[in-house]
């Protein structure tokens, strides 16, 4: 039987008292003015102020409420694992890994760090296949991994229970380390750099003059600074309200428990391998030789959600009701620790984002004011990466690294809402370790922003994904199909949906499909004289400087030539244009807004996208006006009337490369120009279709998309769009220096389309992204997206390759002659296939596959 022997203690680790700080900190001077102010002294807060004293900075001083380390980072689990859901979240860990090992011999301060390895559990084939992936994914990045089977679990960790396991991922380079001791050894570092660092003294709010941080307000005064990091954790979110310029900061605390028992009848050496079991949901690793073994389950406990929590964090009420499904689950891995006898339970406070993955970057709303928080219960495994890479940003603009899925401008304030947080992070923290296949949704926090057509497509059939808290349809479910059965579809070979999106693609290709694409936002710019014109030939890499109606697409670029923005701008009027740009962009928006230009306006518009051949006809009969190219061209736009209602934007273009018309209607008009589309298209064949449909088309034509594709890393030279930049035009854009410079050294990584061979699509697993790619049996790069193409009958994947580095290390020119000569292929969960790469343009791509299905069907009639 297990005992309760719960010792309560003031604290969980030990850490010296940092040497900046001396008796009452109260007595420290409050600097009147500095360059940067860090608020909080926790582990985050610290590597911050780390790394930016590394990169040369001076006049940081760092602000921490209570006493240094005393929040989160005090009651941290130690656990430093690479074994993270996406890439950049993998090399964040890896580099905190890295410096931690580094810390003690830089400052002399012990950090506990020792190299344990990891074991990362399958109790199921699913969870070995996500293993598996991750396994390919992580060997791209260089880090040591292996497969290994229950038999060699057993042999590294003598606890574990193997009985019911399928397999394993090893991690040997794993850590564990003490928190608090990793935070002194940065806090000691950062002094010595120069960082004044200040306890007892709290943030009360930030001042802000023209959208510009100018001051930080604490209890004991206030000091004028330039910039200011929120390390705030668990009070970033009251922090960013508490401003008069508010910042949404959006993260929620829950509580979260963990088991610490006394050392064992044999010892666990320090050395032994964490246990990750995400289908018991549990973890464990070797502590003061006994173990400590926490959780994230399915139930969770959210807290503060009326407000501010207490000023330093203390193990919260213990519930061992609450904890018993974990403590089973321990037990049943590791049956041996039934006669364990308990130290402590410990409850405490971590905070999680609507999305499971950490805030990071410079808000929106404010320039100078930087967030890294809400790090889901791996503040110490991302800390030292993160403190890079927000470092890095500051300094240079931009870290060196693509950290867009991290980034704070990927929320805007909808997500603020303290009752939509409350909600998501009780389905995000037990996400953590749920096993998570292709296209999986959230199921809180839905049905916030919808277009006017919602409860009519609802009722067609439409299942729904999310996009930025928009919904829109991933396909419809026809009549007579179980709709619950392809809800709860969960799977990493062919999904249920399978024909359904074959049948939409089949009819955008020989008929006529609606999509409703009204999450696209578009923007009006107009002014008085030629400062619009001016400023978006500034802005774009292509010429918009043509003829009114016509339609240019181009990319916005930054100062290294890589894509801000990729989209199509409207030239209304003379000086009238109509564009989209993502919401990310605060650079481009600072610059769209800028008092030269009259008027920047939201256009609050339903979009229609009519794809196929038919789209013509049924448009001509609901406005009177011939659509064919003669009299409509292709990248064109006409304001007209369709059915009765007025003033619709129709524009010959399409998101896939089909035939088709994309219509921006005033929202009023919304439902009316849908009905009277769907009535008139009937005779056509007209049916609704969904985002499925638009990705097995648009990556089959090899269209690439902002955001799975295309980053700020990534330059039209490289992805063969170099056409829609336009070199010669008078206005300088930006970029343009950096893509002349890399068209003459010449680029070293090409986009690329690969088409999948030998893959059995009704049973081997399918491509997802991030895959790695192999050319000649080395590794080249990885897939960025993928879709099933039913015109090909195969799959497509895309990504980019890069030949070996040079003598010296250094990146090589790619050529397209490298390209074709390659025998690629693609790994799907350690397995590879063959596959056919091709460049872009490649027109003659579905000429051979024609050809190929031509020369089938006279084989077969030869046959008969």
């Amino acid at each position: 039987m297990l005992m309760y022997s719960l010792l309560v203690g003031r604290g969980l680790w030990t850490s010296p008292r940092c040497f900046t700080v001396s008796g009452d900190s109260q007595l420290l001077p409050l600097p009147s003015q500095a360059r940067v102010v860090i608020c909080g002294g926790g582990i985050v807060g610290t590597s911050v102020a780390y790394h930016l004293a590394r990169l040369g900075w001076t006049d940081i001083v760092l602000l921490e409420q209570g006493r240094l380390g005393a929040g989160t980072t005090r009651l941290c689990a130690g656990i430093v694992s690479v074994a993270k859901p996406i890439s950049i979240e993998c090399q964040m860990a890896n580099y905190s890994s890295s410096l931690y090992q580094q810390l003690e011999e830089e400052t002399g301060v012990k950090t506990g760090c020792v190299k344990t390895g990891s074991l990362c559990l399958a109790q199921n084939q699913d969870r070995f296949i996500s293993l598996k992936r991750l396994a390919s994914r992580l060997k791209v990045m260089g880090i040591n991994c292996n497969i290994i089977k229950p038999k060699e679990v057993a042999k590294l960790h003598p606890l574990v229970n193997i009985h019911d396991l399928v397999g394993a991922l090893h991690l040997p380079e794993d850590a564990v380390v003490s928190p608090p001791d990793v935070n002194h050894a940065l806090a000691v570092a950062s002094a010595g750099q120069g960082v004044q660092i200040l306890e007892r003294t709290s943030v009360q709010q930030v001042l802000v003059e023209k959208g510009c941080v100018t001051a930080v307000e604490t209890d004991r005064g206030s000091i004028k600074c330039e910039y200011f990091v929120s390390c705030a954790g668990q009070w970033a979110y009251e922090l960013g309200q508490a401003s008069e310029t508010k910042v949404s900061v959006p993260l929620h605390g829950c509580e979260h428990f963990y088991l610490l028992t006394k050392p064992l009848q044999e010892p666990l050496p320090p050395n032994t391998p964490v246990v990750i079991d995400m289908d018991g949901r549990i973890y464990a690793r070797p502590w003061q030789g006994g173990l400590l073994s926490g959780g994230f389950e399915k139930n969770p406990k959210p807290i503060f959600t009326e407000g501010r929590n207490q000023l330093e964090i203390q193990n919260m009420q213990e519930d061992w009701d609450h904890f018993e499904p974990m403590l089973s689950a321990l037990l049943r891995r590791m049956p041996s620790l039934e006669s364990a006898e308990i130290h402590q339970l410990v409850n405490c406070p971590e905070s999680f984002t609507p999305d499971m993955r950490c805030l990071m970057g410079e808000t929106p709303g404010v320039s100078g004011y930087y967030v890294l928080a809400g790090m889901n219960s791996s503040g110490l495994a991302f800390a030292g990466g993160a403190g890079k890479y927000l470092a890095e940003w500051m300094t240079y603009g931009y870290p060196t690294a693509n950290v867009w899925p991290l980034d704070i401008k990927r929320f805007g304030n909808l997500q603020s809402s303290r009752t939509f947080l409350r909600h998501r992070v009780m389905e995000v923290m037990p996400l953590l370790y749920e096993l998570k296949v292709p296209r999986w949704d959230f199921q809180t926090g839905r049905q916030l922003r919808t277009s006017p057509l919602y409860d009519r497509l609802d009722t067609q059939g439409a299942r729904w994904m999310e996009k930025h808290g928009f919904e829109r349809p991933k396909y419809f479910v026809p009549p007579g199909k179980d709709l619950l059965s392809l809800d709860q579809s969960k799977t990493f070979y062919k999904p249920d949906w399978f024909d359904i999106v074959g049948a939409e693609v089949k009819c955008c290709k020989e008929a006529v499909c609606v999509i409703d694409m009204s999450s696209f936002t578009k923007f009006e710019l107009t002014s008085t004289g030629d400062q619009a014109l001016e400023l978006l030939q500034h802005l774009c890499a292509n010429d918009l400087d043509v003829p009114v109606g016509h339609i240019v697409h181009t990319g916005m670029l930054n100062e290294r030539g890589g894509y801000e923005n990729d989209c199509s701008v409207v030239r209304l009027s003379k000086n009238r244009f109509e564009t989209s740009v993502q919401w990310h962009c605060r650079y481009m928006w600072a610059l769209l807004t800028r008092k030269s230009v009259k008027c920047l306006q939201l256009l609050f518009f339903s979009a229609l996208n009519l794809i196929g051949p038919r789209a013509m006809d049924v448009l001509a009969e609901l406005s009177y006006v011939s659509m064919t190219p003669d009299h409509f061209p292709s990248m064109f736009c006409k304001e007209m009337s369709v059915g009765y209602a007025n003033g619709i934007r129709v524009m010959s273009m399409t998101h896939t490369g089909e035939p088709g018309f994309m219509l921006y209607i005033p929202i009023e008009y919304a439902l009316h120009v849908y009905n009277e589309v769907m009535s008139v298209g009937q005779k056509y064949g007209i049916r609704n279709a969904g985002y499925y449909a638009l990705r097995s088309l648009r990556i089959e034509k090899f269209f690439a998309f902002w955001g799975q594709d295309l980053d700020a890393f990534t330059t039209p030279l490289e992805c063969g769009r170099e056409f829609r930049v336009k070199f010669d035009k008078d206005t300088d854009f930006i970029g343009r220096e950096a893509l002349l410079q890399q068209r003459q050294d010449g680029v070293t990584r090409r986009f690329v389309m690969l088409v999948l061979e030998d893959h059995d699509t009704e049973l081997d697993l399918w491509p997802w992204w991030g895959e790695p790619v192999y050319r000649n049996g080395q590794l080249a790069g990885t897939t960025t997206s993928s879709a099933y193409s039913y015109t090909l009958e195969r799959h497509v994947c895309l990504g980019f390759v890069s030949p070996p580095l040079g003598p010296e290390g250094l990146p090589t020119p790619i050529t397209p002659d490298f390209i074709n000569r390659g025998d690629y292929e693609v790994d799907i969960a350690g397995q590879r296939y063959p596959a056919k790469a091709k460049l872009y343009p490649f027109s003659s791509l579905f000429t051979q596959q024609k050809r190929r299905k031509d020369d089938m069907e006279l084989s077969n009639l030869q046959g008969k």
